[in-house]
This record gives C-alpha cells, structure tokens and sequence, in this order.
C-alpha cells in the first residue's frame, strides 16, 4: 500500500495554493501552470529533488512567476502549505487497520529538505517513507514508484496507490498499480474498502479517530 501524503493523509496543499491565488488576485491555477510549465528543471521540481533549498527556490520560483506573468511571495505561500498540512485522522487510523492485517505502507511524497523535518512525526505509521528530496526523484518519475515498491517488498502489479493528482497516478498506473484517486478522504476510503475487502472507517456512531 502506497500513500501520498498532502492531499491525501495531510491537507491538500492545492487548497492552500488556491487559497493564497485567491487572495492576491492572480488567476486560478497559476501556480501550477507554472510549476507545469518549468518542468523537471523548473525551481519547483529542483527543490523537490533536493537541489535547491528554501532560500533558492524563492527567488528563482518568484523570477518564473513573474516572467509568467504574476508576481508572488514565494514564501508566504510556503507558509499557507504548511500550514494546511495536518494529519487527517481519518486516513491515519485506516494506515493502521491495514498495517494490523499484516499489509505494508509505504509514504511516497514529493517534498523538500525544510518540509521533511515537519513530516517526521508521521514516519512511525509506516514501513517504509520514500521522500522526493531524499531519493533525488519525485512522481511521477516512475522510479520513484520502483524505489517504494522495493522498500516494502512488493512488485508494481500487487500495489495499490493513492494520490490526489492524476498526472501521479498515470504513471503509477502504467507500472500496473492499482491507483485510487483522493478528492475527499472519506469517499476515497470506501473505494479503498472494496479494494481490499477491509474495513478501515469508523462504523456510524463509534467514536471518530483523532
């Protein structure tokens, strides 16, 4: 079992993307046009990789931006990232359902050197946390898929994958993983339940995970 982390067992960090558009008056989707737009040597995808830090990524990404046609603060929007990325109970209290049937989780995340240290705390639910910046590829290069696969043991064909982005799940996909796309935690979990005929949602009226 494979497990993205922001917008599937944390916050979406494209809420807070949109958030931030929002409130500085640029067009929906731009951030992300962007990061799209620069690909794999865009500022974006280097820090992800662990080429740039913190420091670097700002001012490159608000040159990138501004040539595009915006001007932003790369850090404030860092910032408003960060802050939308708490655990969801929900998706924490399924990992543990499944790792008691004797299944194994894998964190498969595109993050930064900065960004990791916030996550440790969520390395003790699973057994094994593939980071972008510290494998030096991110999704959906699909070697990044292999190097989870291989931490757990598992070939591609008996792996099940969630992410909120489709370009991710594409080329997991195409590996012959089961992928599962995540707009919302809850539905994504029944779908998760068919999956593997398990049970991973609180039952009506039991007290909620948290």
């Amino acid at each position: 079992m494979l497990f993205d982390l922001g917008g599937v067992v944390l916050g979406s960090p494209l809420h807070a993307i949109a958030r931030y558009e929002r409130g500085r008056g640029i067009p929906d989707g731009f951030v992300n046009r962007v990061v799209v737009a620069t690909g794999p040597s865009g500022a974006w995808s280097r820090l992800e990789r662990g080429e740039l830090g913190m420091d670097a990524f700002t001012v490159a990404f608000e040159a990138e931006c501004s040539v595009a046609g915006h001007s932003i603060d790369a850090r404030a929007m860092m910032g408003l990232l960060h802050a939308e990325s708490q655990p969801r109970p929900v998706m924490l209290e399924a990992i543990r359902r499944i790792r008691a049937r004797g299944l194994a989780t894998a964190a498969v995340t595109n993050n930064w050197v900065s960004d990791a240290e916030g996550t440790r705390p969520l390395r003790p639910h699973f057994d094994a946390f593939i980071e972008s910046c510290v494998v030096g590829v991110r999704k959906p290069d699909p070697r990044i898929y292999r190097i989870a696969c291989d931490a757990v043991g598992a070939e591609p064909g008996e792996s099940v994958f969630l992410d909120d982005l489709g370009v991710n799940l594409k080329a997991a996909r195409a590996l012959g993983m089961t992928t599962l796309k995540v707009d919302e935690p809850v539905s994504a979990l029944r779908e998760l339940e068919r999956v593997l005929d398990l049970p991973l949602l609180p039952e009506a009226g039991a007290p909620q995970p948290g």
